[in-house]
């Protein structure tokens, strides 16, 4: 969708492009340097991920992670954008006890954060808190498949929408579009069932590790970039390495501190 001519990405240009054939690019974000990067490099949506707990602030799941934390980095992904849609993810907690719970947790990003949509993981368990949200003028990107907040209650990271319950998965869409999201993500979804999914609906959908069938993709940048460390996803491709590549600049750094070549007399002011 890069190469659509638009001043702002809105929700209609999501459905433009899949009626068009044109895929979605999206990436997560959370904080204005790489939201300015990945908005001038032409990414569709930036999400700012609950992820961000794994990746930002050091939890081990994203369970912990509280609205006040994201909403400073919302506010910094939207603060840098000229163009890409910014979706804020709705944490663990702050919208399961009801429609009321919900739409409070939206107005917060809309209002404090400056984000344009907002994302909420489940289906037809979800499908009210949609609706409320969405009937007040907030746009709402669904959650389906593998659902990292539900990770205990999945038994862990487990592919979702296999063999009977691909039947569920398909429900659970159905349930979300008809709520009004405007879009609906679908994570580790075995390939022909998210076919299947995208086929269906008139909405979009996005692959987070459901193959190349879906409407878009989405990743979590820091997996693509070689700086998360350790085992990445089976379905995300490296685009570059740079925890090799910061690593091997802060040795170098340290070695020219200690050993006195850094600073030079051409990083001092003379008198």
């Amino acid at each position: 969708m890069a190469d659509a001519v638009v001043k702002r990405v809105r929700t209609r240009h999501f459905q433009n492009a899949k009626a068009q054939g044109i895929k979605i690019t999206g990436l997560t974000s959370y904080d204005a340097l790489t939201a300015s990067i990945f908005d001038s490099a032409g990414i569709d949506f930036l999400l700012v991920g609950d992820s961000a707990g794994n990746t930002m602030l050091g939890y081990d799941t994203t369970l912990p992670v509280t609205i006040d934390e994201l909403i400073p980095l919302t506010r910094a992904v939207s603060n840098a954008v000229r163009r890409a849609l910014v979706v804020a993810d709705m944490p663990f907690g702050s919208y399961e006890t009801g429609p009321d719970e919900a739409l409070h947790t939206a107005f917060r990003f809309m209002k404090e954060a400056g984000a344009h949509a907002v994302k909420l993981e489940g289906g037809e368990r979800s499908a009210e808190q949609i609706r409320r949200i969405v009937s007040a003028g907030i746009p709402v990107m669904a959650h389906i498949g593998f659902t990292p907040q539900s990770e205990h209650g999945l038994g862990g990271h487990v592919i979702q929408g296999r063999g009977a319950q691909a039947e569920r998965l398909l429900a659970d869409a159905r349930a979300v579009q008809q709520a009004g999201a405007f879009a609906v993500v679908l994570e580790m979804v075995p390939v022909d069932a998210a076919r299947r999914v995208t086929e269906e609906l008139h909405i979009p959908t996005i692959s987070v590790g459901a193959g190349p069938h879906a409407d878009g993709q989405l990743l979590v940048w820091t997996d693509w970039a070689g700086l998360t460390g350790g085992r990445i996803p089976k379905f995300v491709k490296q685009y570059a390495d740079l925890r090799s590549v910061l690593t091997d600049a802060a040795q170098a750094y340290r070695a020219d501190v200690e050993s006195g070549v850094y600073p030079g007399p051409e990083h001092s002011y003379d008198d």
